[in-house]
């Protein structure tokens, strides 16, 4: 008769703890401490996702074309499109987005295509950093997460998310990664955590559509975009600071509070335990825990890793058909016009100048990001800032982090998403305007 041993049952001695230290530095170092190179300082990661544009640029379209192939037929080879609505209508985007990926790396389509902003776009500033990132952040990823680094970090941090975001402590990891990282990376880390049971299903779209948003280094490329740099403190803690409030309304109220507390199809539960002691001690043990059961680096690294490019395989297509359709409207059509008088009574209420135009960049969000910017590029301060804010606090935009959630193995509903990102640009707008009028 065998006997199952406990991590508790290891002896300190026994369990290797300079992993803890030592792997989780080199993942928190990767992810989280801007280094400066040649003059540009960003994290490590993003350092070597520019050197290798750098180093084979020729190479990357085709490299990222091969991702895209690979995600356009998985989903019919494995039979994974037939699992929802959801799953059949990505499932035929990505074959969509192979077509669009063919052209634009053989260069042959219709002028409107190769257009600034529009194909190019996508594919150099969108589709190929991401094809990269992904995959390279997936290795350092399980250092940061495989070493218990995040269990050590949500006992300390769960006097705060739990009561306020209803989430994990271990979830605050998240939400530092999206802002210094990526939400590509932050999505990464979600999916891996929630596939390892320890976010429920509703968990998950809380930290999905609550703290992945785009990085600290997108929101300069915005503020540049608008001349608020000469404002960047006040406008990076201000959204970050917004970003969090508006979060922490949308987890009480549907759809995100009706979702189930379900755990990944055939996974156990592995919810934080009760503190018992010191909140410290319990925080060194559950980090005891996690590294006493390692199944050893190097197949961490490939769990990771194989996640990792999955993901990508699923991202890339999607943001090439998705993301081009929501340019296409944006440039061509006036839907976004219609949509924006949706948000122009919170604007015209609240008294800021050319209402309708800052709620028509609010609508104009959900396609891109980047778009709102381009907008108001002349207009007041006051509208410039609150256009920049609500572009990062709404999180939800369908040219790139629509398609990198719908590659996770979390259950999505788009109509939901919508709701919720509707919500978030209410509730930013309301918050963002008032500050927007003080300061400028």
């Amino acid at each position: 008769m065998s006997t199952t041993i406990r991590p508790d049952d290891v002896p300190d001695t026994a369990v290797p703890m300079w992993k803890f230290f030592v792997l989780s530095a080199i993942g928190v170092v990767m992810f989280f401490v801007p280094v400066t190179i040649g003059g540009r300082s960003t994290i490590p990661l993003d350092h070597i996702v520019s050197w290798l544009r750098e180093a084979i640029p020729g190479v990357l379209p085709w490299y990222a074309l091969a991702l895209i192939a690979a995600g356009a037929v998985y989903p019919w080879v494995t039979g994974s499109w037939r699992r929802s609505t959801t799953d059949a209508v990505f499932a035929v985007a990505r074959v969509i987005g192979l077509v669009v990926g063919v052209m634009l790396v053989l260069e042959v389509g219709p002028a409107w295509l190769f257009a600034e902003g529009m194909g190019p776009f996508l594919l150099n500033a969108l589709v190929i950093p991401v094809g990269l990132l992904v995959p390279i952040g997936a290795v350092f990823l399980a250092l940061l997460v495989g070493y218990g680094l995040m269990e050590f970090i949500g006992v300390l941090a769960r006097p705060l998310m739990q009561p306020v975001f209803r989430t994990p402590g271990r979830s605050a990891i998240d939400a530092v990664a999206s802002f210094v990282g990526s939400y590509s990376l932050a999505l990464l880390i979600t999916n891996r955590v929630y596939l390892d049971g320890k976010y429920t299903r509703r968990e998950a779209m809380v930290i999905a559509t609550g703290f992945s948003t785009v990085s600290a280094t997108f929101m300069i490329v915005v503020a540049s975009a608008l001349d608020l740099m000469d404002h960047w403190t006040v406008y990076f803690w201000s959204t970050l600071l917004i970003t969090f409030v508006v979060t922490a309304i949308t987890v009480w109220i549907p759809p995100l509070s009706r979702i189930p507390d379900e755990t990944a199809p055939g996974v156990e539960h592995q919810p934080e335990q009760p503190t018992e002691g010191g909140r410290f001690a319990t925080a060194w043990r559950e980090a005891r825990h996690t590294v006493a059961a390692d199944p050893g680096l190097l197949r961490t690294v490939r769990s990771t890793f194989l996640d990792g490019l999955r993901m990508a395989m699923a991202i890339l297509p999607s943001i090439l058909s998705i993301g081009l359709l929501g340019l296409v409207l944006a440039e061509f059509t006036p839907v976004f016009d219609w949509l924006g008088y949706v948000f122009y009574p919170i604007t015209w209420a609240l008294q800021i100048p050319e209402p309708l135009l800052v709620a028509k960049a609010a609508a104009l969000g959900v396609s891109e990001m980047f778009l709102p910017a381009a907008l108001v590029a002349e207009s007041a301060m006051s509208v410039k800032y609150v256009v920049a804010v609500v572009s990062v606090s709404q999180i939800i935009f369908f040219s790139a982090m629509v398609p990198s959630l719908v590659g996770t193995q979390i259950p999505v509903s788009i109509p939901r998403l919508l709701v919720v990102w509707f919500e978030r640009v209410c509730l930013s707008l309301v918050l963002a305007i008032p500050v927007g009028l003080l300061l400028f």
